[in-house]
């Protein structure tokens, strides 16, 4: 398990993707095999399992690789400061003192709010390494004026946020408009300056696997630190397709040019369970070194309840109800 501090310093030793130029033979030699994908994340919840003292190791890292989030229309600053208490100390204290885990001064990845609220999740994050990753850029539709999406990154990154969520306009990817999406993305990426980009895809709103790759690589061209599927208000969010085409894409493209991109899934990740079978698909399709925060996150609010009432099983052998285990 990673401590915090081994956590940041990998952070700062990581070489950062930069822009690279566009390149439209490469986006264009694209294909992706549905079937085939179908079939190799079919293995994921049926073959690969984890049970007791493994299990629980797991569930821990997960909750390390974590975006707290909140992003309700009735969020006020209580709820953000309950989120970020939530986020210092992710399992009851009881349950860290009984796994016996003190020492690695366990927390989420960051704490992810809309604009609004980045001051007061920055505030009451003082003191911790936890990030503040705030949405952006006309989120969840990303329709809104270039112009104000820009000033909002600045806005935010102004406001003390060190990552920043945007979303792309989707009808740059459904158009086949990949020197749109390229600009896009790029132009959002400078605006970011030191804060880390996490580019959501939107995938359920991109119609076939293929565009998916495709926007995927363009972003990361473009400068993407981190791809991610969703923004957890489409229809269908994250799902393992999805998630196995963009860690393909992410892992062709460390291949080919030696930098290494985060992968996010969010959006609809609810239970232990499920999040053990996206460790497995990243474990699995590249590697132990992004099993990181600085690599690898859930989107996820919900989540964290579940996990902490399967660690509780694990100690005690018995479910406790979810009041047990409160967000704030």
């Amino acid at each position: 398990m990673q401590t915090e501090v081994e956590r940041v310093t990998a952070m700062t030793h990581e070489q950062r993707n930069p822009i690279s130029p566009l390149d439209l033979g490469w986006v264009n030699s694209i294909r992706v095999n549905r079937s085939a994908v179908e079939r190799r994340v079919s293995s994921l919840p049926n073959r690969r399992t984890v049970k007791k003292d493994w299990q629980a190791a797991w569930l821990l890292k997960a909750i390390s690789c974590m975006d707290l989030t909140t992003l309700s229309g009735d969020d006020t600053v209580g709820t953000v400061q309950r989120l970020c208490l939530k986020a210092r100390q992710p399992i009851r204290g009881d349950l860290v003192d009984a796994l016996g885990i003190r020492s690695l001064n366990l927390t989420v990845g960051a704490v992810c709010v809309y604009h609004t609220f980045v001051a007061t999740a920055v505030q009451s994050l003082q003191g911790t390494a936890i990030p503040v990753a705030a949405v952006s850029t006309g989120f969840p539709a990303g329709l809104s004026p270039m112009e104000l999406r820009l000033r909002e990154i600045e806005a935010s990154v102004a406001a003390g946020a060190r990552e920043i969520d945007i979303v792309i306009s989707r009808h740059l990817v459904l158009n086949g408009d990949w020197q749109g999406l390229y600009d896009e993305v790029r132009a959002f990426r400078e605006a970011c300056g030191e804060a880390h980009m996490k580019t959501i895809l939107a995938t359920g709103e991109l119609g076939t696997l293929r565009n998916i790759a495709q926007a995927s690589l363009v972003c990361m061209l473009a400068g993407a630190d981190f791809i991610k599927t969703s923004t957890g208000k489409e229809p269908v969010n994250a799902t393992l397709p999805v998630s196995l085409v963009m860690v393909r894409a992410i892992r062709d493209y460390h291949e080919q040019t030696g930098y290494k991109v985060g992968f996010k899934p969010a959006g609809g990740i609810r239970t232990a369970k499920q999040s053990l079978d996206w460790l497995a698909l990243i474990k699995e399709e590249l590697g132990d070194q992004w099993l990181h925060p600085h690599l690898f996150r859930y989107g996820a609010s919900a989540l964290l309840g579940d996990i902490e009432r399967q660690l509780e099983h694990y100690l005690t052998g018995q479910y406790s109800s979810a009041i047990r285990h409160p967000m704030g």
